[in-house]
Order: structure tokens, then C-alpha cells, then sequence
């Protein structure tokens, strides 16, 4: 008469199966313990980075000596990618504008938008690239400041793109254009100081030229009368 066969538990089972592969469990929890330790270590060294880059940044900003520009950049380079580094190139290109090395400024302005792009300083790096380009007298500018009052029309520095791009294109003639941003900037209750500005432009600009002032739209037509029958 045969055996009858052995039925084993679920939990015998897996007890039988443990005892057989037991090497291979090990290391692989030792494996997948690694991986953990890893990327333990790998946030912890990111929040100490964030910490130390946001502390040296800090240290450059409240005690300021001289010329901050390569301490600004020293925190970019050795930080990268953090949130206090996008802060430090901003800063340095500020400061190179400041000393009148609008080419550099560019650089560092395109290098935040490049690499960092946080919404909250994009359209101001933006300005400052256009602003260079500005300062420089690159033809490019009229376009730069065009592209951030298409793209951000409620952002708080478009109100002086508008005045820029009025004053460039006043340069080139293109009276017209210039007129019609005037105009929007002290209808449209933007900073009182930038329409008080661009109404003294536009005064000006009509009294070199009367012909730009608009003109009364001829009355419409009266319907003629149906005739009687």
C-alpha cells in the first residue's frame, strides 16, 4: 500500500523553501541594506549641502567686502544644482551689472535660466538678460523684452520692459509702436512713477511729432429712410 503524500502548511512551506535558499536571502537583504545605507547617506549629504551653500551665501551677503562676484560664483561652483547656488548667480550677475560688465552679467543671467529656472526669479533673470543686451546696444534687446511682456504680461517687471522697449523703439523710429506702449503703461495702473515717466514721454513724443495723436473716429453713418411704398 502506498504513502499517502505529505500536505504541508503554507508556513512549512516557506520554512522549507527559506532553509534551501537561505545564501541567496542573506545577500540579498544585504544588498537591498546597502541600497538603503546609499541612499540614507545620499539625502543626508543633500540636505548638508543645501545647509553649508545656504549658510556661506548668506555669510557673503550680510558682510559684504569689495567685490562679492567671486565669492558668488565660488558658491555656484561648489554647489550646484542647489537653491542657494541659483540665488549666488543671480546675485553675481546683478553685481557684474552694477560694474558695468554687462557682457558678463549676461552670461551669469542666461546661466541661471539655463541651469536653475526656479518660476519665482525666471522673468527676472529674463530682465536682466534684456537689460544687458540693452546696456550694450544689441539690437536683440527690442526682441528679449518683447518675449517677457508676451509671456509674463502680469509680471511686476513687465511694466519696465514696456518702458525699455518704448524707449528702443522711439530710437528706430517706430514712433507708432513706441506711442501705443506709452500709452498702455499710463492707462493700464501700472507703478505710478513708470506712468508718470512714460506720460512725460508721451507728451514729448506727440510734440515732436502731432501727427501720432489720435484722431477722433469719424461719426457712423445715419441709415437712410426706407422709402414709402
Amino acid at each position: 500500500m502506498e504513502s499517502e503524500a505529505v500536505q504541508l502548511t503554507p508556513h512549512e512551506k516557506f520554512l522549507a523553501w527559506f532553509e534551501t535558499n537561505k545564501g541567496v536571502v542573506v545577500r540579498a537583504a544585504s544588498i537591498a541594506g546597502a541600497l538603503a545605507l546609499v541612499a540614507g547617506l545620499w539625502a543626508w549629504r543633500q540636505n548638508e549641502r543645501a545647509s553649508s551653500s545656504s549658510a556661506n551665501l548668506s555669510l557673503i551677503v550680510s558682510h559684504p567686502s569689495g567685490d562679492s562676484t567671486p565669492a558668488l560664483l565660488k558658491v555656484a561652483e561648489d554647489y550646484p544644482g542647489t537653491e542657494a547656488a541659483g540665488r549666488a548667480v543671480l546675485l553675481a550677475a546683478a553685481a557684474l551689472f552694477e560694474s558695468g560688465k554687462y557682457a558678463e552679467s549676461k552670461a551669469q543671467f542666461e546661466r541661471y535660466l539655463h541651469d536653475y529656472r526656479n518660476p519665482v526669479f525666471t522673468t527676472q533673470a529674463q530682465f536682466g538678460s534684456a537689460t544687458c543686451l540693452d546696456a550694450l546696444g544689441k539690437p536683440e534687446a527690442a526682441l528679449a523684452y518683447k518675449d517677457l511682456i508676451d509671456h509674463h504680461p502680469n509680471d511686476s517687471l513687465t511694466p519696465q520692459a514696456k518702458l525699455n522697449l518704448a524707449r528702443i523703439y522711439e530710437s528706430q523710429n517706430k514712433l507708432e509702436a513706441a506711442r501705443d506702449l506709452y500709452a498702455d503703461l499710463t492707462t493700464s495702473g501700472a507703478v505710478t512713477q513708470l506712468a508718470n515717466e512714460a506720460g512725460l514721454k508721451s507728451a514729448e513724443l506727440l510734440a515732436k511729432h502731432p501727427n501720432l495723436a489720435s484722431k477722433p473716429a469719424p461719426p457712423a453713418p445715419i441709415p437712410a429712410k426706407p422709402s414709402k411704398p
